[in-house]
């Protein structure tokens, strides 16, 4: 048989335990809020390398088509 005493401290070791475990749980806070400037993504840089990237090439077919053109 068991007696009082043990049982009172095993019961204690589990509150402790239990407490220990979900005591950092109580300190936690997610917090989501939207940013206060919107986010802007700059695309410009890729629409004139491809403008730059065609006007190459078609010049590069000028200049092959026209050998006298200079």
């Amino acid at each position: 048989m068991k007696s009082s005493t043990t049982t009172s401290v095993a019961t204690s070791i589990r509150a402790l335990c239990l407490a220990v475990v979900l005591l950092p749980l109580t300190a936690c806070t997610l917090k989501v809020a939207a940013p206060e400037k919107p986010i802007t993504i700059n695309l410009n840089v890729k629409i004139e390398h491809e403008v730059r990237v065609k006007v190459e090439k078609d010049l590069e077919n000028l200049f092959e088509a026209e050998d006298d053109l200079f």
